[in-house]
């Protein structure tokens, strides 16, 4: 298996073609995807099979409504950490890795140490997770939150050059 410091091929325009359209739809066929495409079947599965083998696909998945799971309310909260230390950030990553309305979690540059992005159903959720949960996780100092009023765009698919 590769490692991220390995060099990889170049990837060409079908290769390239072929992550666009499974982006829009991870579920066509490789019949469909190799028309597309301008190849075959059996190559057109061969290079997605070698795409996903790289680690250029990571996997497949359904996008849910939020709304039908009771996961109406999208919260963005900054977290600022007691002190700094190698142990301290493991500690943290460990404990919010547990959490399942934690959407997303990203140790950032700037005025406070992480971005958590979660799901919850209204309010009350809201203050659960902020003082029940977050602000118990280990070594966090103090918090910042964002209630979205509107979600303008969101998206898992990334811009292929040409």
């Amino acid at each position: 298996m590769r490692t991220q410091h390995q060099s990889r091929r170049e990837l060409d325009k079908i290769d390239r073609n072929i992550l666009r359209i499974l982006q829009e739809d991870g579920r066509i066929s490789f019949t469909e995807l190799g028309e597309r495409v301008g190849l075959s079947t059996t190559p057109c599965t061969e290079r997605v099979r070698r795409l996903e083998r790289e680690g250029i696909i990571m996997g497949y998945h359904a996008r849910l409504n939020p709304h039908h799971l009771k996961a109406n309310l999208l919260v963005f909260v900054e977290i600022s950490l007691d002190y700094k230390s190698g142990d301290t950030f493991e500690d943290f990553r460990r404990a919010v890795l547990k959490l399942p309305h934690v959407l997303e979690c990203h140790l950032v540059s700037g005025e406070f140490d992480y971005l958590v992005k979660a799901r919850i159903n209204e309010m009350t959720s809201y203050r659960k997770l902020l003082g029940d949960i977050l602000l118990k996780l280990p070594h966090v100092r103090e918090s910042k939150s964002y209630i979205v009023m509107e979600e303008v765009k969101e998206t898992l698919a990334l811009p292929v050059p040409e």
